[in-house]
């Protein structure tokens, strides 16, 4: 197949600074497919746009010259509108690096504060089972790593010691912040009667309250871990990453707690790697598709490559009576330079040799070649002609057997 032999003439011309480039790109766009895994709609619009990659590349190499034509204008314009579609999701991708780089630089002491303590995660658990069995509504948000405050609403100041008093207070049905949030970070009570956003997800919120879609509307934004508690049915559910799961208990909720603060918590370096390699192998394939496939078009194909063309002598009309009878020679070889996709679309007759002979006489003529006799695309730079002269032998034209009467 022609792609495949493109695909591996491309990759053995590749250069270290090559694979420097695409490893760039494709950890970036890794990320970014990674911080896209967020809501459900940021990555139908992603699957959307690799469909209209997809028919690019089929009308290329069908050589459908309008479909294409079409489609390399619909990506200049979809790359200004991707800015607008996913702001939401480029400011998370943004400030995911900023507080992946401001973690990086604190000291490691600063950055282990935020793991809760066992005794902590078993006073949250035990204190949201004792409120599902007393049917007393509850929102409890844990903070992950990105920045929630932006995404929220009203709320007071706490900066208290997570405590099972503290909390029973704060969800006292007759308390002013008992229908708000509680926002939690580390092992404090950060803020009390916090409005979330709410979702908007149907397929997430069938017979559930006010509390589950706050819970799910800030999970859809954040990577907070979200707790609710239902006042009308007695149960925890457990929000995170715009999906609710309901637990059977305290242990298993304390479980889950667990598992949460260990992947905020700082990691050694050689557990981050393996954490990248063991993680997300859909992004990961998709990363690497992209990045090659970013490379062949917007790098390879524009490097500027040298193609030489045979091209026959062809000559125009004649005076009456008067026929070529000899070329010499017959074809010439003309090289050009161009970037590698300006030859794609190269038809067999985009470069032609035609020699005018309207005020030809009878003899031997002989031609220089240059570029005035040559026709070709006018991005491509004519770098030479061999041979540079075409000798053409014109003579009467026999005169036809006249018939005799019988």
């Amino acid at each position: 197949m022609d792609w495949l032999k493109y695909l591996l003439l491309a990759l053995t011309q590749i250069r270290v600074t090559d694979f420097v480039d695409i490893a760039v790109v494709m950890l970036i766009i890794y990320t970014f497919l990674v911080a896209l895994k967020r809501t459900r709609r940021s990555s139908l619009i992603v699957v959307g746009i690799v469909i209209f990659g997809l028919l690019y590349v089929g009308a290329w190499k069908l050589d459908l010259r309008l479909t294409t034509t079409l489609l390399r204008g619909f990506f200049a314009i979809i790359l200004v509108a991707l800015v607008v579609i996913f702001q939401e999701d480029l400011r998370y991708f943004f400030e995911r690096v900023g507080l992946w780089w401001r973690e990086r630089s604190l000291p490691l002491y600063r950055r282990q504060a935020r793991r809760l303590p066992r005794r902590e995660v078993e006073i949250l658990a035990r204190t949201l089972g004792d409120l599902a069995r007393a049917r007393i509504g509850a929102l409890v948000v844990v903070r992950g790593h990105d920045v929630i405050a932006r995404h929220v609403q009203g709320g007071e100041e706490v900066n208290g010691r997570l405590s099972e008093p503290l909390l029973r207070s704060i969800f006292d049905p007759h308390s002013p912040g008992h229908d708000g949030a509680v926002i939690i970070e580390g092992n404090q009570v950060d803020k009390l009667g916090v409005y979330l956003p709410l979702s908007k997800n149907l397929d997430e919120l069938p017979r559930r309250g006010t509390r589950h879609a706050a819970a799910l509307g800030l999970s859809e934004r954040s990577d907070a871990l979200c707790l609710v508690v239902s006042e009308e049915r007695g149960t925890i559910s457990v929000v995170r990453r715009g999906r609710i799961r309901m637990v059977a208990d305290s242990s298993e909720l304390a479980t889950i707690l667990e598992a949460f603060y260990h992947e905020i918590a700082p990691q050694p370096e050689f557990r981050l790697w393996r954490d990248l390699y063991h993680h997300n192998y859909r992004e990961k394939v998709l990363a690497v598709v992209l990045a090659v496939s970013l490379w062949l078009v917007v790098v390879h194909r524009s490097q500027i490559v040298h193609r030489s063309f045979e091209i026959p002598v062809q000559y125009g009309l004649l005076g009456t009576n008067l026929v070529v009878t000899m070329v010499r020679p017959d074809s010439i070889v003309a090289s050009f330079s161009a970037p590698r996709k300006e030859f794609d679309f190269l038809g067999s007759g985009d470069i032609r040799l035609v020699l005018q002979l309207w005020d030809a006489r009878r003899g031997r003529r002989t031609f220089r070649i240059t570029s005035t006799e040559l026709s070709y695309p006018a991005k491509l730079n004519l770098e030479n002609i061999e041979p540079r002269h075409v000798t053409l032998e014109i003579d009467e034209a026999p005169a036809p057997n006249a018939k005799t009467a019988p």
